[in-house]
């Protein structure tokens, strides 16, 4: 019985050896893993710095001033080549801007290198290299798969470090990009985003898979935001070694949806094949000779173009067919197969430049000096958004009807742009329309008005006694054209206007074509 106690001590003392050396591995082993994790979630953390914007754009209803300087932050991520990856919004319009990296209280000026609004991205960067010496360039990686965790690195409002947040890939679809109202690829999560995150990497795996660019609004729901993906990066880095942004191509058709069965009947398609139906192509686009109107898109390259205009990019996403063209880059073929009265056809069509506007209504730009003129002391604009969105943020509410209805409007080769009598500064010149406003120039000396260019020749190169403005309603406003000249010296010295047109607005005066 003695002996068997012994024994039994034996091996309980031997177990615990064992058990002690397990918990020493272990330890170790998880000492090990958490020095690891800490060292890399480090090497990120510096690798994201805040950037610091003083920005101050153009006042459209005053188009020789700018509006009053803003300070605004967000955040950045180091790539290679000294480049720090961030938001178009972030930088646009920028005067002074700055990168500060992390737990560091210094500030280095910093310049753009290169800048996407439509992607909303853009690439700066800190002319002292020593900026760059202890921070870690991180890599471009992989969309990751729905459903998957993610986490954004940035520098939101409410605090001055660095804050992370955890969210998981819920969707992947084509979004409207809120900064210059492109429709691209995006991804979204349901980590919080909040002003100051613009610009910040989502992280998976240690590799940038997204930068954040806007959370949704309207207050509709909680916790949903939306980040550009790797494809979109990719290709704005692609383009930024030339230095010129050349953007997305557009090959110059537009298309609605074909799920009516009966509509599907009526272009000749049999049952099992689908499609979108061609409902505008434009004159001069690399399409116009390919694609007619009423044709259906059956195909882009190997995608199959469904009736609601979706196509499969993985097994789990579908997204819209704009997709399939996104992914190239100008002057690449693309290949179309559709459908014209029942017969297929394919075709390879060029990607080409998009054009400035397809409507007659231009999108909102940035970093650019407005265009305008003044005759006889009436101020004379081009619409485009940037002019709309200066009503205000409710500007689909309070923006004059007249204005609103034109980005309903397709531009053509004989009516490119819409020109705006904006405002009239009073003086002799213009009496009887001082208080004429907001309104729509169809006809100038009887000449429909294509373009804003051909309006300043046609003003500029007056050879009658009056300028003759006039809508389509009929209603007309009439300047003496030698005392518009006299007195424009006299009504700017009035209004303290430095110069009655913007700088460079005479270079691209039209010449044969007026």
């Amino acid at each position: 019985m003695q002996q068997l106690e012994i024994m039994l001590l034996n091996i309980s003392s031997n177990a615990k050896n064992v058990l002690a050396t397990l918990l020493l591995i272990t330890t170790a082993s998880v000492f090990i893993t958490a020095h690891g994790q800490s060292s890399d979630l480090s090497a990120i953390e510096d690798s994201v710095v805040k950037i610091y914007t003083t920005a101050a754009a153009p006042d459209y209803f005053t188009p020789w001033r700018l509006l009053t300087p803003r300070q605004s932050s967000g955040s950045g991520t180091v790539i290679a080549g000294n480049l720090i990856l961030t938001n178009a919004h972030v930088i646009a319009n920028a005067s002074f801007i700055q990168a500060q990296k992390h737990n560091d209280p210094d500030r280095s000026q910093a310049r753009v290198v290169f800048v996407s609004h439509e992607a909303d991205l853009a690439l700066i960067t800190v002319d002292d290299e020593a900026f760059f010496n202890d921070l870690q360039a991180l890599a471009i990686g992989d969309l990751p798969e729905p459903r998957e965790e993610v986490s954004v690195f940035g520098y939101p409002i409410g605090g001055k470090t660095l804050s992370v947040t955890e969210g998981i890939l819920s969707r992947v679809e084509q979004q409207v990009y809120a900064h210059a109202g492109s429709y691209l690829l995006a991804g979204q999560i349901d980590a919080a985003i909040n002003p100051g995150n613009s610009g910040g990497p989502v992280i998976k795996d240690g590799q940038i898979v997204g930068v954040v660019m806007q959370a949704n609004s309207g207050g509709r729901a909680e916790n949903l935001g939306y980040f550009v993906p790797p494809s979109i990066i990719r290709h704005v880095l692609t383009d930024s070694k030339d230095d010129t942004n050349e953007g997305f191509p557009d090959i110059g058709f537009r298309t609605q949806t074909l799920d009516s069965p009966a509509a599907k009947r009526a272009h000749g398609l049999d049952k099992d094949q689908n499609g979108v139906l061609v409902i505008k192509v434009f004159e001069g686009s690399t399409a116009y000779d390919v694609v007619q109107e009423n044709d259906v898109i059956l195909k882009i390259d190997n995608f199959d173009v469904a009736d609601d205009g979706s196509i499969n990019i993985t097994d789990d996403l579908r997204t819209d067919y704009k997709h399939a063209i996104d992914l190239h880059h100008i002057g690449e073929p693309i290949e179309i197969t559709f459908s014209r009265k029942g017969e297929s056809h394919t075709a390879v069509i060029t990607a080409s430049k998009a054009a400035e506007n397809y409507g007659l209504v231009a999108g909102e730009q940035f970093d650019k000096v407005p265009e305008y003129l003044i005759y006889g002391g009436v101020l004379f604009v081009p619409l485009n958004m940037n002019l709309i969105k200066r009503w205000g943020g409710d500007w689909a509410r309070t923006a004059p009807v007249t204005l609103l209805q034109a980005r309903n409007e397709w531009s053509s080769p004989e009516r490119k742009q819409l020109v705006v009598a904006l405002q009239v500064l009073a003086a002799d010149v213009n009496l009887g329309y001082h208080d004429w406003r907001n309104w729509v120039v169809d006809f100038a000396n009887g000449k429909p008005v294509r373009d804003f260019d051909q309006f300043v020749h046609l003003v500029r190169n007056n050879k009658r006694e009056s300028m003759i403005f006039e809508n389509t309603n009929g209603y007309q406003m009439v300047i003496n054209h030698s005392d518009a000249l006299k007195r424009e010296s006299e009504i700017l010295a009035r209004y303290r206007i430095p110069s009655a047109h913007s700088p460079g607005l005479f270079d691209n005066e039209c010449a044969s074509k007026c």
